[in-house]
């Protein structure tokens, strides 16, 4: 699965953005498999933020970030998004979305990486 990540950019606390994460590839490896987002701020280990299974569509998201975002994926796009709301400094980070056909919220698990895709809070 190739992955390609979106939609990043700089925005005030409190604001909003959309990042999004367009799949390639065979159509019937997407029914098994999590797609997720982890961020990674400088000096950090890359973090879970939310993920989703393709075909079910269950979502699972950190602590940090439940309530504030939403993973949803588009089936016909084959697109992942995660829409960010009320935004805070400390989510500045670099984000990636990601695949995997065994996990759900451990980075090792997940096979598949986007490029990363820069977003900043500013306060």
């Amino acid at each position: 699965v190739q992955l390609q990540a979106s939609g990043g950019g700089l925005v005030q606390a409190g604001g909003s953005l959309r990042l999004s994460c367009a799949a390639s590839g065979p159509g019937r490896i997407f029914s098994s498999k999590v797609m997720g987002w982890f961020r990674q701020a400088p000096g950090m280990e890359r973090e879970f933020v939310a993920s989703i299974r393709w075909g079910a569509g269950t979502t699972y998201y950190a602590d940090s970030v439940r309530g504030r975002f939403t993973i949803s994926r588009d089936k016909a796009m084959n697109t992942v998004y995660l829409q960010m709301d009320s935004l805070k400094p400390e989510d500045t980070a670099v984000y990636f979305c990601a695949a995997s056909s065994r996990g759900i919220t451990t980075p090792r698990m997940f096979e598949d990486w986007g490029q990363g895709t820069q977003v900043t809070v500013s306060s």
